[in-house]
């Protein structure tokens, strides 16, 4: 039922093709008559449903992965996925599940606990993002200066602000041989599985939505329907699009 799951999967699988693709490096080991070509950095920033694909990807490839989310509990996803958790700063969550906003003491600690992680890594891969909020800046003009040439970033959240500081969305740019790329839709790339996972979550809504004499009650599911339902007889019901729209707190129809 969840869209944005499933679309976020394709995503991060994209996205680690993606730099695979643009980048000038293997990503696997290699041990030839031609010399030994050691694994690819890969980072990965932000841990929800787009980041732990991107870190199977980016095993299944053979590269070594460290990866970071703000949120203390995802250190053993990222661990059984075969990957390092990067030590930094955590903050505690709201009751969506999404990361609280950090204060400039604990971002400045971030900053300074990712740095070096950036400097080292071939392929970052960045997905943090925030319903409803600009997404979290992560790496700065000065971490992606210190950055190997050649090196290349996927910024997943450069739609929403992006993690990256001189992301642009679907633009790529080239800074002291770095290569950042912005994709805002990456499930496309992906076309035929994304759409099936997409047709699979529509068709669940509907069946969910359907009452017995047929008609559609979205409403009337307060569990997981009427949360997002967003008009309901012609009257903005969505809390957050009522806030958006200067409308008073409690729905009036």
């Amino acid at each position: 039922m969840d869209a944005l799951s499933s679309q976020a999967t394709v995503g991060g699988y994209a996205a680690v093709l993606l730099a695979a693709e643009q980048s000038p490096k293997f990503l696997p080991m290699l041990v030839t008559a031609a010399g030994t070509i050691p694994p690819a950095r890969v980072l990965i920033l932000g841990v929800g449903v787009a980041g732990l694909q991107a870190i199977a990807t980016a095993r299944r490839l053979g590269a070594l992965v460290q990866a970071y989310d703000v949120r203390p509990e995802t250190r053993e996803q990222v661990e059984s996925l075969g990957a390092r958790f990067v030590e930094a700063p955590t903050t505690e969550t709201d009751a969506a599940g999404y990361a609280q906003a950090v204060d400039d003491d604990i971002q400045a600690r971030q900053f300074a606990a990712l740095a070096p992680h950036v400097k080292e890594a071939d392929l970052i891969i960045t997905t943090a993002q925030i319903p409803g909020r600009p997404a979290p800046l992560l790496i700065t003009d000065a971490m992606v200066a210190t950055m190997k040439p050649g090196s290349i970033i996927v910024d997943m959240a450069a739609g929403s602000g992006g993690n990256v500081e001189p992301s642009k969305a679907d633009e790529t740019v080239v800074t002291n041989h770095v290569t950042i790329l912005g994709p805002t839709n990456l499930a496309s790339t992906v076309a035929a599985d994304a759409s099936n996972m997409l047709a699979r979550n529509m068709l669940t809504v509907l069946e969910r939505a359907r009452a017995e004499d047929g008609s559609v009650a979205f409403a009337e599911d307060t569990e997981v329907l009427g949360p997002a339902t967003v008009i309901v007889n012609g009257s903005a019901a969505h809390p957050r699009t009522r806030t958006l729209l200067g409308y008073p707190e409690e729905a009036g129809a």
